[in-house]
């Protein structure tokens, strides 16, 4: 390492990692590189105003990595085929990605010769973990530095610190900690910190007043190719602007927002704003697809196997062999998962109006459920009925009932 050894910081142009450029060029006398990986939810004008900001607080240099489709393809994908909610709710909007970015970290260490890369996490949060477990399994020689959380710095204390320096605050303010990404948004803030109350609308990123000016209902396809989803509304897109596309019209309607109570990866209890349309719409849709297409017993195998998987992901731990594994079982899995799925958007819900697919298993039997039987007599019925009670029948006999 040499004075000249630069710094690689990931940069989200937030509070914590603005106030870590000109922390780490004083206190380690070493150019600072600031990297941004797109993950979603940067536009052009977004990704030059990081730039200006990046350089203005005294980066020597400012890398945009573009991967957007590589989120797509190594994570999110999987995230759909496998219906993957935390707690039943929570998307894995944010943190997903940060294997990735990680993985891209490292990658222009190596690029710029650097020893050393740095973060702005804090002691609290589960990003820590999830950027470090990576950097440990893919670049176990870098140097990690965490300002924030290894010195303690409070919110306040990092803005003064660049008061000080005359250098400007994060343009978002500090009242929010705001995430954005290509499958949603999380929002923490004072109402997050313990369970009482929802943040309030105006806190909303995405769906700001789309409750209190409610737009008319709308009617919305979206096609699936062996469990990916590839239209909407007949249009054929790439995946990444298919789930812009989705965001876009399911914010109309505030879709897709919930509040997540949950547990840290460090064990406590959290709890943080969200708003994921896209992942809400394709989530809701891939599902009822997969009821029409797979049988019961691969829905079972499926359920348990990819909350293991969401368990890892959002845990930081996606680069492990296992995760390699059941994604190849997702894979295999979605074989006749192909249709079209029929939904109606509202102000605050969506609706399935109804599912098609040329591997339907309803279309496939001959009888109709409650009504008329197609494969079996009604003699046929009443042996399973009667077999089917054998086993309730015998531990009532041993029982002496």
């Amino acid at each position: 390492m040499t004075d000249k050894d630069p710094i690689i910081l990931a940069f989200s142009g937030g509070l914590d990692t603005s106030f870590c450029v000109p922390w780490l060029k004083e206190t380690y006398g070493r150019p600072v590189i600031t990297a941004t990986v797109n993950t979603g939810g940067l536009d052009g004008v977004a990704a030059a105003a990081l730039e200006q900001r990046a350089l203005a607080l005294g980066a020597a240099e400012h890398v945009l990595v573009e991967a957007r489709d590589d989120f797509f393809d190594t994570v999110i994908r999987y995230l759909i085929m496998g219906n993957v909610r935390r707690g039943n709710l929570y998307p894995l909007c944010v943190g997903s990605e940060r294997g990735l970015q990680a993985a891209q970290l490292a990658k222009l260490a190596v690029a710029r010769g650097s020893s050393t890369v740095a973060h702005g996490c804090t002691a609290a949060g589960n990003d820590q973990v999830r950027f470090e477990i990576a950097l440990k399994t893919l670049a176990p020689d870098l140097e990690t530095l965490a300002p924030v959380r290894d010195h303690a710095w409070a919110r306040q204390d990092q803005l003064d610190f660049l008061s000080q320096r005359n250098l400007p605050p994060p343009p978002a303010g500090t009242d929010y900690s705001i995430n954005r990404g290509l499958w949603g948004v999380t929002i923490g803030g004072a109402e997050t910190l313990d369970s009482k109350s929802s943040i309030p609308e105006s806190a909303w990123v995405l769906s700001s007043g789309a409750l209190s000016q409610p737009q008319p209902p709308s009617q919305l396809t979206v096609d699936f190719e062996k469990g990916v989803p590839v239209a909407v509304d007949g249009k054929a897109m790439a995946p990444v602007a298919l789930i812009e596309n989705l965001e876009r019209r399911g914010a109309q309607y505030a879709i897709g927002r919930g509040i997540h109570l949950g547990d840290t990866i460090l064990g406590t209890k959290g709890r943080v704003a969200f708003e994921a349309p896209a992942a809400e719409i394709l989530l809701t849709a891939h599902r009822e697809l997969e009821k029409l297409t797979l049988s019961q017993s691969q829905q079972r195998i499926k359920e348990g196997v990819a909350q293991y998987y969401g368990d890892m992901v959002h845990e930081g731990r996606q680069l492990d062999p296992v995760c390699r594994d059941i994604e190849a079982l997702l894979d295999s899995s979605q074989a006749t998962v192909t249709g079209q799925v029929h939904m109606t958007l509202g102000a605050g819900y969506l609706f399935v109006t109804g599912v098609e697919s040329p591997h339907s298993l309803l279309a496939a039997t001959r009888g109709t459920y409650g009504e008329a039987a197609g494969e079996w007599t009604a003699e046929d019925a009443v042996g399973f009925s009667r077999i089917l009670a054998l086993p309730g029948l015998l531990q009532s006999r041993a029982r002496g009932q």
